[in-house]
């Protein structure tokens, strides 16, 4: 190859990587206080965002302001919440049931009935996906995951592999059940038979790994007494690590490519978005 034309493939691997798109990550870009709120759970329908304020026994429609819009009453202490549409599903953590309400309506439904031979002892955590339903049945050391009318319990308390101590929050996706193990300090994965995958977030010395939020490419952590969020990938390698505006953190939610991170300290509600990670020498 003679010079010029050595000069003009060098020219196109430089013009090819100047394209490459900067590595992102999650960085602060508002935060949004929450008056009289001291949220735990949060999820969104499509009337907007929505908090469990267990303090003050109540789920709550805020706007972006964070001021409330609709308010669902005389909760005994709500905890992480899930939608699935415009039905919203609230862990009743104080009377051990589960409830659903239907946000584009002005009443409540009637109480979910889960129907199984023994009982929740204070539930903290749910989720629905298109009728998958997940529990975190917090004191009983397990989660229950109910598909077309049929329920299974998995897990008791212990430190080992598909062991409990306290879960709080759960996420089902396409393939797994993925379960904040709260005083474990993991997270823990399963497949729909209850069998146990993986463990995700053992090495970080999380301190109460008390919500999580699973999005198609990665895991959102919550390490309430570190104050901080963590964000894995799905095979559970740590990619960041969020502080800014962090204090007591409880849940996460990514919606519209925004992450919303609540903390229950001092009532706020973070945000953050991708953006060009800033170059360091």
């Amino acid at each position: 190859m003679d010079a010029k034309k050595l000069i003009g493939a060098l020219a196109i691997v430089a013009v090819l990587f100047s394209c490459k798109e900067a590595p992102k990550n999650w960085q602060l870009t508002d935060t949004v206080t929450l008056d009289g709120i001291n949220p735990i759970g949060i999820t969104s329908t499509d009337e907007g965002v929505w908090l469990s304020d267990g303090d003050h026994n109540r789920v709550v429609l805020v706007d972006e302001a964070g001021k409330i819009v609709k308010s669902i009453d005389s909760l005994e202490r709500p905890m992480h919440i899930a939608a699935n549409g415009n039905e919203l599903f609230i862990p009743l953590y104080g009377n051990d049931e589960v409830w659903r309400y239907d946000s584009s309506l002005d009443q409540h439904l009637l109480p979910s009935k889960v129907q199984f031979s023994d009982s929740l002892d204070a539930p903290a955590g749910v989720w629905n996906r298109d009728g998958e339903i997940a529990i975190a049945d917090f004191y009983n050391n397990r989660i229950l995951f109910g598909s077309n009318d049929e329920w299974i319990s998995f897990g008791k308390e212990g430190k080992s592999e598909g062991d409990f101590y306290y879960p709080t929050d759960v996420q089902v996706t396409e393939d797994a059940i993925w379960v904040a193990d709260a005083y474990n300090n993991r997270v823990q994965v399963f497949d729909k038979k209850g069998n146990f995958v993986k463990v995700i977030g053992a090495d970080q010395k999380m301190n109460a790994a008390t919500g999580i939020f699973v999005s198609d490419s990665e895991v959102f952590v919550t390490d309430f007494e570190n104050d901080r969020i963590l964000v894995f990938d799905h095979a559970g390698a740590l990619k960041q690590e969020l502080h800014d505006r962090i204090d007591k953190p409880t849940d996460v939610v990514v919606l519209n490519n925004r992450l919303y991170a609540v903390n229950y300290r001092n009532s706020l509600m973070n945000i953050f978005e991708l953006k060009k990670a800033s170059k360091t020498n």
